[in-house]
């Protein structure tokens, strides 16, 4: 990781304060020695990537994701996407089956879902970063407080925006969010072991575009 990620002007103002904590630096020291040790996931100048695709300002929907992809060349920055050319992981493979069954877009070739994130859709993953091999190896050093203090500022600070909570932990970011300004959508996670529980079927890409041209926004274009 370099020792300071480019992440896009609009974020820096809207979370200028966020900065400042003192457990920001303590989450950058642990980083920095984390590099030394073992190696890290996405590489450092896609931390921020979800940031530095969508400016705060163009954010229609969120994605919350968990951890990063913790295998070679798949993470980049955006929740549940991987790089163009990576085989498809299973819960995006399902995503992907979703998005055909719901909107009638054709099955992606690609896993990379940038396209989305210049639509409007930040790919927010809780954590921002993953020891590879190691799932869930950055909890509790800083990224849940960040990521935490970005749905909240999206809530109080914009209007009609949906969240995408799939899966119990995303679910719970729920109380982070002004329900009477934004629309919140749960449903289990796309993981294999879950998404026959209510994920297939849940309609999240109609569903969301349906809200935000209710509100006079543009919709996405989901079909990739």
């Amino acid at each position: 990781m370099s020792i300071n990620p480019i992440i896009h002007e609009s974020w820096k103002e809207a979370l200028r304060t966020e900065f400042t904590h003192p457990y920001m630096e303590e989450l950058k020291a642990f980083l920095i020695e984390e590099k030394k040790n073992y190696t890290i996931f996405p590489q450092g100048s896609n931390i921020f990537n979800a940031f530095n695709s969508t400016p705060f300002e163009n954010v229609k929907v969120v994605i919350l994701g968990q951890d990063p992809y913790h295998g070679p060349g798949q993470a980049h920055g955006l929740s549940f996407s991987v790089q163009h050319g990576v085989p498809l992981p299973p819960s995006l493979q399902n995503i992907f089956k979703e998005l055909v069954s719901d909107v009638g877009c054709e099955f992606p070739k690609s896993g990379d879902l940038s396209h989305w994130a210049r639509e409007g859709v930040l790919l927010l993953n809780t954590l921002l970063t993953v020891r590879s091999g190691e799932p869930f190896s950055h909890k509790e050093r800083g990224w849940e407080r960040f990521t935490d203090q970005v749905i909240r500022t999206l809530s109080l600070q914009r209007e009609h925006i949906v969240f995408i909570l799939w899966g119990a932990p995303a679910g719970k970011k729920a109380s982070l969010i002004d329900a009477g300004k934004h629309l919140i959508l749960k449903a289990p996670h796309p993981s294999p072991l879950s998404s026959y529980r209510g994920f297939f079927g849940s309609k999240p890409f109609s569903r969301t575009n349906d809200y935000l041209k209710s509100q006079g926004i543009d919709p996405i274009e989901w079909c990739l």
